[in-house]
């Protein structure tokens, strides 16, 4: 079973996304997602500057793909969005039908790329439609339960490679609106980059005090942590073939770590569970692998 660092859903400063990924070509991930997906108005670092970190990541052996944005608004995104899939390198995981329709259209349509979580595909006969364009991986939604994405494969009545979001604060939602510029009274034009300043988001709580949500730009994420560690013995009997986790301010290494001895069979999945849970930024969750609300915790082997 493959591990995937997928993209990086925050904001963090230049120097410090650089030696984090300097960090990972020396980690144990097999499948590494670049790319800004949440909001076109970070720019510490270009597309340019993720095809250098691409071809840094594939010289020490990285399987890269480029991630695409999720909400394309203006022609400055498109823009970067069309250098994406002409890129002529790396896989493109497609975030939105737009890079859809530009990865299958035109005399050459490209018949090897991801589709991403954010494409809403909740039945074999929408991911049939998918792979007959090309799309050789799926990402399954991570609101997804084990029961529906094993009824969705079999549905889907061939093989094609599965990877599901087995760690980090869920993305629940993506709005035009910016959360974070809103919390400082601030406009989304005129943010001044505040984002920067939380390497993990801003955590937001019910008026008594309760972990709700945490934002992170144009996009809200959950205040929990969902992990699947103490599920990997069901995951991998279910023939998943890719487990992504999500890159968070710090220890995203040592959770890799834990992920790949787990899933080796060097450590119980219960005992590397308990190991990452002070590496955690909030308390754990995996309620959505369970068909239950993602807030909850269920601990199973």
């Amino acid at each position: 079973m493959k591990l995937a660092l997928g993209p990086l859903l925050y904001y963090w400063p230049r120097q410090s996304t650089l030696a984090f990924y300097a960090d990972m070509a020396d980690s144990p991930v097999d499948v590494v997602y670049l790319g800004e997906t949440v909001c076109s108005r970070r720019h510490e670092l270009r597309l340019p500057d993720w095809i250098e970190i691409a071809e840094m990541l594939a010289g020490a052996g990285k399987d890269v793909v480029l991630s695409s944005q999720v909400l394309v608004e203006s022609e400055s995104d498109l823009k970067t969005l069309r250098r994406i899939v002409a890129n002529g390198t790396f896989r493109v995981e497609a975030n939105d039908m737009g890079a859809v329709e530009l990865l299958t259209s035109g005399d050459a349509p490209v018949t090897n790329w991801i589709a991403g979580p954010t494409l809403n595909i909740f039945n074999p006969v929408t991911l049939g439609m998918f792979a007959d364009l090309g799309a050789t991986r799926w990402v399954a939604p991570p609101e997804m339960s084990r029961k529906q994405i094993a009824e969705l494969r079999h549905g889907l009545g061939r093989e094609m490679e599965t990877e599901i979001f087995a760690h980090g604060r869920l993305p629940l939602a993506y709005s035009a609106r910016c959360f974070t510029a809103r919390h400082f009274n601030l406009q989304k034009d005129t943010c001044e980059f505040r984002c920067l300043q939380f390497a993990d988001g801003i955590p937001l709580k019910t008026r008594e005090g309760e972990p709700f949500l945490t934002l992170n730009g144009i996009q809200t994420q959950s205040a929990h942590v969902h992990t699947l560690l103490a599920d990997l013995p069901a995951v991998v009997a279910d023939g998943i073939d890719i487990l992504r986790i999500s890159p968070q301010g710090e220890h995203t290494a040592e959770i890799v770590d834990l992920f790949r001895r787990a899933v080796d069979g060097l450590i119980p999945p219960m005992d590397a569970l308990t190991d990452a849970l002070p590496l955690l930024p909030d308390e754990p969750c995996n309620g959505f692998w369970h068909g239950r609300p993602g807030v909850e915790q269920f601990v199973t082997l």
